[in-house]
């Protein structure tokens, strides 16, 4: 890992809260991901899973976390069990943690080699009732690959047929939509290193550049700043590129006079920051293309001031949609007919802005959140609205990522990336 050592108090306070939840009796186990393969001894990079990171820091591939609050037994009310180490593992893969690192990482005293992992599980399954398995409940979960958590749920299963099961994920989803402020902090240097990346970027961009040279000017800034790279696959869209939502080949040039959707994040010790801008070729904006820049940006400045304790995700859904109706009359998109006319199912601005505006992020870009509860302050949201025209060969999204405060406006964690018009232009040709 590249990142700073994070204070163990945010995992055992957020070990607290997780427990605090728990039936009587009952355990919660928390697997890491495999490492994936690609082909021959190939690999892809490995990502922890986020609820064992968000639980214990740990960072490591064949990593369990076992939560048994009631074990009669103290020491077995928080157990690790980590891959055994030793100097052939440090040789060929690096140095992995140790029982003394793995306490100074999350605070977790108990620490068990995997060899021992069956025997001590079923000493603790004989003292519990219900056992809480973590399944994928995420509203834009997608799995297609059976994870080591899947394998895990199933073998527990079988061997422990009589057992109570519950699900971590409700408990998971509320607590992690709420930051802690030393979580805040680490997004907030995600940002700044997104920041960092932005300027860098203003500065390169010009015409006959590659969307790919955009793509490698933002790594070489991240990597510099501690970050293992991009917190998602980055969009960088010229021209008509734009109005392809999730366009990730980055491999066309950008011409003179067009526009460039940047769509990129640096994450920073597994926590994302999620950044859209989107800026001239050319280091001008035609008197059109202001128009319509200008217009998002109102659409995202009075949204913003809507991110409030209390607020629902759907209506402030609805309200944005009006926000956004009367904008795209202002520039002559639609027109009154058109919304006199329109199907409530899909209202007329969804011609040109078909996206949501905002989403949880955290340790995930999309981030856990339960969206038919009311807004928290300390929950973390993106604000992200855009126009696109095909027609007209450019479209425009600008965002943010902002935090929910107990009163007033949020704060915006990207109040230092360039967003204006004036300044953009003034950076890209100063």
């Amino acid at each position: 890992m590249k990142y700073d050592l994070i204070d163990r108090n945010l995992f055992i306070k957020n070990r607290k809260n997780f427990m605090a939840k728990m039936k009587p009796s009952s355990l919660a186990v928390f697997n890491s991901n495999d490492i994936y393969p690609v082909s021959a001894d190939s690999t892809l990079p490995f990502a922890q899973h986020r609820d064992i990171f968000y639980l214990s820091g740990v960072d490591q591939e064949e990593s369990v976390l076992v939560l048994f609050p009631d074990a009669p037994k103290e020491k077995h009310r928080e157990i690790l069990f980590l891959k055994e180490t030793n100097e052939h593992i440090a040789v060929w893969e690096g140095e992995k943690l140790t029982k003394e690192a793995a306490l100074k990482t999350s605070g977790i005293k108990t620490v068990y080699w995997l060899q021992d992992m069956e025997k001590i599980m079923f000493e603790i399954m004989t003292q519990c009732d219900t056992v809480y398995i973590n399944t994928n409940e995420h509203y834009r979960a997608n799995v297609e690959t059976e994870t080591r958590e899947d394998r895990f749920t199933k073998w527990l299963k079988d061997k422990y047929p009589a057992h109570s099961v519950a699900r971590s994920n409700p408990i998971l989803q509320r607590l992690r939509s709420v930051k802690d402020q030393i979580e805040l902090d680490l997004i907030q240097n995600a940002c700044t290193i997104t920041e960092k990346a932005f300027r860098r970027v203003l500065k390169f961009t010009k015409p006959g550049v590659w969307e790919y040279n955009i793509e490698a000017e933002f790594m070489h800034e991240f990597l510099n700043n501690r970050s293992k790279g991009f917190a998602y696959t980055p969009i960088i869209g010229s021209g008509n590129n734009a109005n392809v939502l999730h366009y990730i080949e980055n491999n066309q040039q950008c011409k003179a006079g067009d526009l460039i959707l940047i769509d990129a994040g640096a994450e920073y010790a597994n926590y994302a920051s999620d950044m859209t801008r989107t800026i001239p070729v050319s280091g001008r904006y035609n008197d059109r293309q202001k128009a319509v820049y200008n217009a998002v940006n109102r659409v995202k400045d009075a949204a913003t001031k809507m991110l409030v304790p209390g607020t629902l995700w759907e209506q402030y859904h609805i309200e944005v949609g009006k926000l956004m109706t009367s904008e795209l009359l202002g520039l002559g998109l639609i027109d009154k007919a058109d919304v006199q006319n329109e199907n409530p199912d899909w209202p007329a601005y969804k011609k040109y802005f078909m996206h949501g505006t905002s989403h949880h992020m955290g340790l995930d870009t999309h981030d856990y959140g339960i969206l038919t509860e009311p807004m928290q302050a300390n929950m973390v949201f993106t604000v992200e609205p855009g126009i696109y025209i095909p027609d007209e060969g450019f479209g425009i999204r600008l965002e943010d990522d902002v935090v929910i405060q107990e009163k007033g406006e949020p704060f915006n964690l990207m109040r230092n990336i360039p967003i204006e018009i004036e300044e953009i232009e003034d950076i890209m040709n100063g």
